[in-house]
């Protein structure tokens, strides 16, 4: 479940953690804690939801479908970081992953010092997680990217993780985004976003270019020029990247045998996805397995 604001360009906030979340393979529920008047010049004005209606959201939800993972993010008024505290008391999730959000990306300040002391008193003594400036990879502070290594991070702790792998996983999962979802607000930056997201979709059965690109509703030739624009690869080396990255959480995380992964994700033999991972990753399967 995530627990946080709104935000109309799709770069961050409830709607980009209910896409990560989903890409990954998860089923995201929500609460709305603001409601933001933005694009991406910025944000023009807030509309923060009042704490019973912040309440009856999470109550909600917790009372029927019990999430034992939540994420929280923008909590901007002191009586709602109170009602979420409490709430977090009295129905006791497994995870609470929490991203402090106190200044956009354009340098306004959204969280006031008073209510992140009342979060600091009330709300992190609870968490799992918190999130520190140096979770992210070196370089990475685009709009959005907190976010959604937040909503990565509570997705592989869904499954079953451990916080160190999760953290892991939800790093690996992030550094691929630039590689990843770009604000490039043109044609091509469009393409490349549906790009990933038809990418996420579909890894583990098609692992061609040409699928991707009859998808889109371009050719092959267009896509690769997109990608290697944008993120500098080519688009079956982002698509191998995807199979890698799970093949390998796979291996680290569960204990299925080989075979069977191979035919998980479409390869001919055991003895073929041995070949691409050592090709990928310069180690056999049963080495990164057993690390």
């Amino acid at each position: 479940m995530t627990i946080t604001g709104s935000d109309g360009t799709g770069g961050s906030g409830v709607q980009a953690d209910i896409r990560c979340i989903n890409a990954l393979g998860g089923a995201a529920t929500s609460a709305i804690t603001s409601i933001t008047v933005q694009n991406t010049l910025g944000i023009q004005q807030f509309y923060d939801l009042p704490a019973a209606t912040v309440r009856e959201q999470i109550e909600a939800i917790l009372n029927d479908l019990q999430p034992q993972v939540i994420k929280i993010g923008l909590l901007r008024r002191i009586e709602v970081v109170e009602v979420v505290a409490e709430l977090m008391r009295k129905y006791h999730p497994k995870h609470i992953v929490y991203a402090p959000i106190r200044h956009s990306t354009h340098g306004d300040q959204l969280v006031n010092p008073q209510v992140f002391d009342t979060i600091q008193q009330q709300l992190i003594p609870l968490c799992t997680v918190v999130l520190e400036p140096s979770d992210l990879p070196p370089g990475v502070r685009k709009h959005g990217h907190a976010n959604l290594l937040s909503a990565a991070l509570a997705y592989y702790l869904s499954c079953g993780e451990q916080v160190d792998e999760a953290m892991l996983h939800a790093r690996t999962y992030l550094s691929q985004l630039p590689a990843g979802y770009t604000e490039d607000n043109s044609r091509s930056g469009e393409l490349f976003n549906l790009f990933l997201d038809v990418l996420n979709k579909y890894y583990y059965r098609y692992s061609d270019v040409a699928f991707y690109a009859e998808q889109l509703g371009v050719s092959a030739r267009y896509l690769g020029q997109v990608t290697r624009s944008i993120a500098q690869r080519s688009p079956k080396a982002m698509i191998d990247e995807r199979i890698t990255e799970e093949v390998t959480r796979m291996l680290t995380t569960t204990s299925k045998p080989l075979k069977e992964i191979a035919q998980m994700f479409g390869f001919s033999s055991q003895a073929h996805l041995s070949r691409f991972i050592k090709k990928q990753k310069g180690q056999a399967p049963s080495t990164l397995r057993y690390q």
